[in-house]
């Protein structure tokens, strides 16, 4: 890390990005969890890249501290996690996912459909993108602070795919009672509720993780982002 550099304006940043074996490819911005653009993350790419995709995450705590790459097995960095989580800027890292947009729109192995996919806090700004981007699909995994983003709901134009826990210890059943109403007028938008299953249910060697529920949650993604980034 980095693989590549985006350029916003005059300032830049480093992202991870994994091509198919076939192009030109629709492409998919990866919005990263507390942790960086770890191996998690980079397998995310990787796995999306084998399903015919041109996948990028960015490395939005830059501003931060550059590089981060954190996993979730020990304390302390959980700790340097959540600090991090404290100090990042909503709508800045936003401007970086929107920058990382046409950066891969404007590659030239891309048909120029991007959509965007996130988890955990990714997941939250997976929900802003298809408010305050263009991007042609968006799918959040387990998102946080998604009930205080449904003022925004109406402005979704293009497809949201919602995974949410049920048993989600950062999003408790009020919270997701709130985002369920708030997005429910819109056709566009789609909340999937997985029973029985905590935060990052699909983060594979996580201390949540669930085969079943997560290789769904993959599943109807992958439909998603094939029928919506079709050429």
């Amino acid at each position: 890390m980095p693989d590549i550099t985006i350029t916003a304006g005059d300032e830049s940043f480093g992202a991870y990005i994994a091509l198919p074996q076939t192009t030109p490819a629709p492409g998919i911005v990866v919005a990263q969890e507390i942790f960086g653009v770890n191996k998690v993350m980079r397998d995310i790419c990787d796995w999306l890249a084998s399903e015919g995709f041109i996948a990028c995450c960015p490395d939005i705590f830059w501003r931060i501290e550059p590089g981060i790459q954190l996993t979730d097995q020990s304390d302390a960095e959980w700790k340097r996690a959540f600090e991090l989580f404290s100090l990042f800027d909503v709508d800045k890292g936003i401007e970086d996912l929107k920058a990382t947009l046409a950066q891969v729109r404007a590659h030239p192995d891309c048909t120029g459909k991007v959509g965007s996919i996130g988890y955990c806090l990714g997941g939250k700004l997976a929900f802003l993108m298809a408010t305050r981007s263009d991007a042609d699909c968006n799918v959040s995994y387990y998102g946080v602070g998604l009930d205080e983003l449904v003022g925004e709901s109406g402005a979704i134009a293009k497809p949201l795919l919602l995974h949410v826990a049920s048993e989600d210890q950062f999003f408790p059943k009020e919270a997701q009672e709130k985002l369920k109403a708030g997005v429910a007028g819109n056709p566009l938008v789609t909340c999937q509720v997985y029973e029985g299953n905590d935060h990052a249910f699909a983060r594979i060697g996580g201390a949540h993780y669930d085969a079943e529920a997560a290789a769904l949650a993959n599943g109807r993604s992958l439909d998603l982002l094939r029928e919506s980034l079709a050429s």
